[in-house]
């Protein structure tokens, strides 16, 4: 099976945009779930659903990858689960080094997701010499000063960082140095890469901020339609004048002024 070393993804070459490229594992996802109902055929309608997109945006996302569909039939599953998985490059093997083995590292570690998704966990590298040699996920951790002859052995382009910020970037910098051209960030910094590396940052106290701020904004719209509610109230049980006031038979007024 190919490495990720001699083999990259088409999908610049081919002019994808990367908002497209974003969505493909979306697709990917839903079609895989598909696939594993023996689902033959989707929708565009169906499959755009399933992967919380717009159908125009999936069709176009499509024909960027020369597939579109049989008016009155849809999609072929399986067909567009390989068709993405070649244009992602997951018919591939590619081995990754995790570097940082604290609680998130070994829980990326223990993540059964990679292997069928084309991820071949190749290392666990940590700075700690207690670390060193304990098992995690049936994978024996080794130390950093290792990092570079893991790299070359295995023939890593894919690392990912989930290290303190504070060490982040040396690790970042041995990892480029050492031929990795690709960086799954975990870590809460950002990070510097020369032209020709791509970093991924995934930061999960950002996006719970986010979610902070949705949480807050619904806050107070709730807040604000209570007293809007109260003043409709107010202005209903206020005295009408004179003239208005006017009881069921008309002459005796239905609220009595104080």
């Amino acid at each position: 099976m190919a490495t990720g070393r001699t083999h990259r993804p088409a999908t610049r070459s081919r002019g994808i945009p990367e908002a497209t490229v974003a969505r493909l594992p979306l697709y990917l996802r839903a079609l895989t779930a598909l696939s594993e109902r023996s689902v033959p055929t989707v929708s565009s309608e169906e499959l755009a659903a399933a992967a919380g997109v717009n159908s125009a945006k999936l069709r176009k996302d499509f024909s960027y990858l020369g597939s579109y569909g049989t008016r009155g039939v849809g999609y072929d599953v399986e067909y567009l689960v390989y068709q993405i998985s070649r244009e992602l490059g997951l018919t591939q093997d590619w081995p990754v080094v995790i570097v940082g083995i604290g609680n998130l590292g070994a829980a990326l570690a223990n993540y059964g997701g990679f292997a069928s998704r084309g991820f071949r966990v190749a290392a666990l590298i940590d700075a700690d010499p207690a670390m060193a040699g304990k098992p995690v996920a049936g994978i024996a951790v080794q130390h950093t000063d290792e990092l570079e002859h893991i790299i070359e052995d295995n023939g890593v382009s894919i690392g990912v960082i989930a290290t303190p910020a504070g060490a982040a970037q040396q690790v970042c910098d041995r990892l480029v140095a050492a031929g990795v051209t690709s960086i799954l960030n975990f870590a809460p910094t950002v990070l510097t890469v020369p032209d020709g590396v791509d970093v991924r940052k995934v930061d999960l106290s950002i996006e719970l901020q986010i979610l902070a701020f949705h949480e807050q904004r619904k806050a107070g719209d709730e807040g604000a339609v209570a007293p809007a509610a109260a003043a409709r109230a107010a202005a209903d049980a206020t005295v009408t004048p004179a003239d208005d006031r006017k009881g069921p038979d008309g002459d005796v007024p239905a609220v009595m002024p104080a």
